[in-house]
C-alpha cells in the first residue's frame, strides 16, 4: 500500500482548518465566557466581602452600643439606688426628728399637766388646811386671839427701825386715823388694850379705829396713811399659792 502525500496534506489542511475554526468559533468564545464568569465571580466575591465587612462593622457598632447602653443603664440604676438611699435616709432622719419633737412636746405637755395638777392639789390642800385652821381658830376666845396677834405687832414695831416707824406715822390725824382690821370684831376691852399698847409702842397718842374682815382668816392688818402692815394668814395663804412657801404666817408691808 503506498503513502499518498497529497491526501495527507489535504487531511492536514483540513485538520488545521478545523483547529482554526474550533479556536475561532468555539475555544475563544468559551474562554471569553469563562473570563467573564470569573470576573463576575470575583466582583460578587468583592461585594460579598464588602457586605461582610460592613456587617462586621455594624455588628461591632451594635455590640459597642449595647455595651454602652448596658453601662449607662447600670450607671442610672446605681445613681437611682444611691438617690433612693439618700432620700430614704433623709426621710428617716426627718421622721426621727419629727418623732423626737413630738415626744419632747408630749413630755413637756405631760410635765405641764403634772405641774398644773400638783399645783391644783396643793392649792386645794392649802385651802382645805386654811378652812380647817379657820374653824379651829374660831373655837379660841377672841380675847386670846387678839392677845397673841397684839404681841406679834408689838415685836414687829419694836424691831422696826425708827425711820420706818416714823414713815408709818406720817399723815395720821383725827380725820385720817390708823385703822386696825382683824378677822373677827374685837371686843371693847380688847380694843382698849390694843389702843393703849400700840400707842405706847409707837410712842404717840395716834387716833386708832377698828374694823373686821373675815377674809383675813386670822391675824390683823394695820392700815397707815401710806402703807399697810399685814400680819395675817390670808397673806401667808397667798404666798403659799404663788410661791409654795412655808405655811407659817408672814409679815408684809405694802405701800399704798
Amino acid at each position: 500500500m503506498g503513502f499518498d502525500w497529497r491526501t495527507f496534506a489535504l487531511q492536514a489542511a483540513n485538520f488545521a482548518v478545523l483547529v482554526w475554526l474550533l479556536h475561532r468559533f468555539l475555544y475563544r468564545p468559551l474562554l471569553a465566557v469563562i473570563a467573564a464568569r470569573k470576573a463576575q465571580i470575583a466582583k460578587e466575591y468583592e461585594q460579598s466581602a464588602a457586605v461582610s465587612a460592613n456587617a462586621q462593622a455594624q455588628l461591632a457598632s451594635a455590640t459597642a452600643e449595647r455595651h454602652r447602653i448596658t453601662a449607662e443603664r447600670d450607671s442610672i440604676l446605681k445613681a437611682a439606688a444611691a438617690q433612693a438611699e439618700q432620700t430614704g435616709a433623709a426621710q428617716r432622719a426627718e421622721a426621727s426628728l419629727q418623732a423626737t419633737a413630738l415626744l419632747d412636746d408630749a413630755r413637756k405637755r405631760l410635765a405641764a399637766e403634772r405641774a398644773a395638777a400638783l399645783a391644783e392639789a396643793r392649792r386645794i390642800a392649802v385651802d382645805l388646811a386654811a378652812d380647817m385652821a379657820g374653824r379651829l381658830i374660831r373655837e379660841i376666845p377672841a380675847e386670846l386671839r387678839a392677845q397673841a396677834w397684839l404681841e406679834r405687832v408689838e415685836r414687829h414695831l419694836a424691831t422696826a427701825p425708827a425711820p420706818e416707824r416714823a414713815d408709818l406715822m406720817l399723815g395720821i390725824s383725827a380725820d385720817n386715823p390708823m385703822r386696825i382690821v382683824s378677822a373677827t370684831a374685837l371686843p371693847e376691852t380688847s380694843q382698849a388694850l390694843w389702843r393703849t399698847r400700840l400707842q405706847h409702842a409707837l410712842g404717840t397718842q395716834a387716833p386708832i379705829e377698828f374694823a373686821s374682815d373675815p377674809d383675813l382668816v386670822a391675824g390683823v392688818e394695820l392700815h397707815f396713811p401710806g402703807a399697810i402692815l399685814r400680819l395675817t394668814w390670808q397673806a401667808s395663804l397667798e404666798s403659799l399659792r404663788s410661791e409654795l412657801a412655808s405655811p407659817e404666817s408672814s409679815i408684809h408691808v405694802d405701800p399704798r
